[in-house]
């Protein structure tokens, strides 16, 4: 029987932040295509959760509290996929804190560090240590890979107040277009998703629209907000071979709204 364009058997993806929210609609679209998932994220809880609805798709999936602005740890949560897992195909920074300040004027440089110790910093141990991976096992006579990152709309817009978060998803994506280059020798991609408005968990029920949720959809030419949902797709191609000439790219998923 031919395999789908999509199918992910036989490989490995590690995704951060993948309890909840679009990390986990990440994961879910590559169990979806067969794909094994290591989720990383710090609530034991949402990983125990996570797993047993990831399990549904007959893959294998692991779970490691992992706090990725700790470089030591992210290391560490790599060694323990590969001994579990045996490799590495894809990996996916997902894992940010969302932006909290209303002016830069307010901002304490607490705040802006703090956030760029997740969303930046974070993101690129997380990387990083993913291409290292990759990159050996490429030396060793297989290669491939691909590196994935979730970005924002602030990569392209100005949002008052949110100079730090706009900082890291703008200093990331220009990272991965210069990771595409230097590993496309080893077939290793490397892209950056970009997502619009997103309603999630944490922004109370998904069935009920609350009225910045309303006045958010308005502006959005689609004239709905994404879900984690419409991330499983992305997440199947750029995980898959059927991407292996797509890399240095910002993927927009936002309703058309990156242009309002």
């Amino acid at each position: 029987m031919a395999k789908g364009l999509f199918d992910l058997s036989g490989k490995v993806a590690v995704v951060t932040g993948g309890n909840s929210g679009i990390g986990l609609g990440f994961a879910r679209g590559i169990a979806k295509q067969g794909g094994d998932v290591s989720i990383w994220a710090r609530s034991a809880e949402k990983l125990a959760k996570a797993k047993a609805e990831l399990e549904q798709y007959g893959v294998k999936v692991s779970t490691f509290a992992v706090d990725v602005s700790s470089e030591e740890q992210v290391i560490e949560a790599f060694d323990k996929v590969l001994a579990e897992h045996g490799r590495i195909d894809c990996v996916v920074a997902n894992a940010g804190l969302p932006p909290t300040s209303r002016s830069v004027l307010d901002m304490s440089t607490e705040d802006y560090h703090s956030l760029l110790g997740i969303n930046m910093h974070g993101a690129f141990y997380t990387l990083r240590e993913g291409a290292r991976r990759m990159v050996k096992r490429a030396e060793a006579g297989e290669p491939g890979g691909s590196l994935i990152f979730c970005g924002s709309l602030s990569i392209f817009k100005g949002i008052p107040g949110k100079q730090n978060y706009a900082a890291a998803k703008s200093g990331i994506a220009a990272a991965v277009r210069c990771m595409a280059v230097e590993f496309a020798q080893y077939g290793i991609r490397a892209n950056t998703v970009a997502p619009g408005f997103i309603k999630t968990e944490m922004m109370g029920p998904l069935d009920q629209m609350s009225d910045i949720d309303k006045y958010m959809a308005s502006k959005i030419p689609m004239g709905r907000p994404g879900y984690a949902a419409d991330f499983e797709g992305i997440a199947a191609y750029l995980a898959s071979d059927a991407s292996s000439f797509h890399t240095g790219d910002t993927i927009v998923i936002d309703g058309a709204d990156v242009i309002a």
